[in-house]
């Protein structure tokens, strides 16, 4: 039986024998004598996107002593979860993400720690995902942006919407309703400002 360390847009740990494009963590929170996770779904602010490969490293997946693997469709699912680059695997990315951080904010580059304070605020509503309303037109909004609607959890492509499950995006069959954002307001700044996610081949080229 898969694990359950799959994440939704919705920032929910589900299980579901899809992997997705990209891994990374929120801290420890499983028990590695059961390989199931514990009451708790983030012990560390700092909530990082990482590559699934990197300098040959292998991990056993919730191991002992180790954080919690948590894996993701594409990068636009894990942002939508209220993650960020990480600056050790994905140094360039995570740099690209900063600066478009703060071209969005208007201010300087801000440090990992302070974008995991203003991210932890904007992605929680108590244990939950924290919605926001929309400040534009949905159709408007850049690539990579994600919405909760009445359907399920909705990327932005192109002026369009697809709908996202584990296994990549899919058309919908009529306009989208009662929308919400998924995406944090800070990091739709940064897709403003032009930071562009990995997104799975589903959503086309």
């Amino acid at each position: 039986m898969p694990l359950q360390n799959r994440v939704t847009p919705f920032g929910e740990i589900v299980s579901t024998p899809e992997r997705g494009m990209f891994t990374g963590n929120r801290g420890i929170i499983h028990d590695p004598a059961t390989r199931t996770l514990l009451n708790r779904r983030w012990t560390t602010r700092a909530w990082i996107c990482c590559r699934c490969g990197y300098k040959g490293r292998r991990r056993q997946v919730m191991g002992p002593r180790s954080w919690t693997e948590l894996f993701f469709l594409d990068e636009a699912t894990a942002l939508a979860a209220g993650h960020r680059p990480c600056f050790e695997c994905r140094r360039a990315e995570a740099e690209a993400f900063r600066a478009a951080w703060a071209a969005g904010a208007g201010g300087p580059p801000p440090r990992a720690a302070g974008m995991d304070a203003v991210l932890h605020a904007e992605r929680l509503d108590g244990r939950g995902k924290r919605l926001h309303p929309l400040d534009r037109p949905a159709a408007r909004l850049p690539d990579g942006a994600m919405l909760a609607s009445e359907a399920g959890a909705l990327l932005v492509r192109r002026g369009g919407f697809l709908l996202w499950s584990p296994a990549g995006y899919a058309g919908l069959a009529g306009p989208p309703e009662r929308l919400a954002l998924l995406t944090p307001p800070s990091t739709l700044r940064a897709l403003d400002a032009g930071y562009r996610p990995v997104l799975h081949r589903s959503a086309g080229a």
